[in-house]
């Protein structure tokens, strides 16, 4: 059997009505992830929550192998933060923890 990334197998699940069209279902499969990202107290009591971290990330991270953007342009393929409402580009999404906290305007102290 062909081992898919984690997020491709969350993606075809997500699509079992249409299996041809996963490839649609991936930026779903990421917002699942991202929500998954913060363990509950349960999952630290049980093990290590800067692995479990680490681990979602590179999931996230495998979004853009398993279905690049389509349509041929030069458009940066990405996706959103776990509440939809911040873009994230490919560049965005790295091993530092701080890259993924993302602030709305600059703030002067």
């Amino acid at each position: 059997m062909e081992q898919r990334t984690l997020i491709e197998r969350l993606a075809r699940h997500l699509a079992a009505g249409a299996p041809d069209d996963w490839p649609d279902r991936v930026e779903d499969a990421a917002s699942l992830l991202a929500i998954l990202k913060e363990p509950d107290a349960a999952m630290c009591e049980a093990g290590d929550a800067d692995a479990w971290r680490a681990m979602i990330d590179a999931a996230l991270r495998e979004r853009w192998a398993v279905a690049p953007a389509s349509g041929g342009d030069d458009a940066t393929p990405g996706g959103f933060d776990e509440e939809g409402e911040i873009r994230l580009s490919r560049d965005a999404v790295t091993d530092r923890r701080a890259n993924w906290v993302h602030t709305k305007g600059e703030t002067s102290r």
